[in-house]
């Protein structure tokens, strides 16, 4: 299982390097005009390059360490049914064009400006800053049976969300300064545990 960890950590920190403000100002320099395509070869890349790590973890051998008991069944089932709301309500509210990166292609080849993707906190938004990234730890821990294997890889990949989550805050701040503070002291990030505040304004992010 060794193998499978280096893969997943090195497909982790793959995903992150592409995604960086560095590799963004590399690839306006190789794309030049073309560059709103990046994100479009960047989620095709990452799908591609996922396969491979998928497949080889699915021909080790696992061994079930946590025995499927009806208690067991019954909270994996409530993690996947609050992870497909997470994913349904984020995808009512996010630009979907924009994160797969067609509307960028489309913008090219019609000669348009893609323009920013704008900040909001409507609809989920209005309750957790990361639907997405909470969706997905849940979906990680409830689907399936707890194997060695797959305990592995649920374990990286929540820390990766995490992580994700933090980097991609930091870069948001960043970019949209204290309007994004703001929301961030008053909407928790991955799990919506409390009421949401009055906050007004449209939101940039996945």
């Amino acid at each position: 299982m060794i193998i499978l960890g280096v893969l997943w950590i090195l497909w982790c920190a793959l995903h992150s390097l592409l995604i960086s403000r560095a590799a963004h100002d590399i690839a306006k320099k190789i794309l030049g005009r073309r560059f709103p395509l990046y994100r479009f070869l960047y989620v095709g890349f990452s799908l591609i390059t996922l396969v491979p790590v998928l497949w080889y973890q699915f021909t080790l051998p696992q061994q079930v360490i946590i025995p499927g008991t009806r208690l067991l069944r019954i909270g994996q089932g409530v993690l996947l049914v609050y992870a497909g709301f997470m994913f349904y309500a984020g995808a009512r509210v996010y630009d979907m064009g924009y994160f797969i990166g067609l509307r960028q292609w489309r913008s090219l080849r019609q000669q348009k400006k893609t323009g920013s993707l704008p900040f909001h906190t409507d609809g989920i938004l209005a309750y957790v800053r990361h639907p997405w990234y909470g969706g997905g730890i849940a979906f990680l821990w409830g689907a399936g049976s707890i194997t060695d294997v797959f305990l592995l890889t649920r374990t990286i990949l929540t820390f990766y969300i995490i992580l994700g989550a933090f980097l991609e805050e930091n870069r948001l701040k960043s970019e949209l300064g204290q309007q994004y503070r703001a929301y961030c002291r008053e909407v928790p990030m991955l799990v919506p545990w409390k009421k949401p505040p009055a906050l007004k304004g449209k939101r940039k992010s996945s």
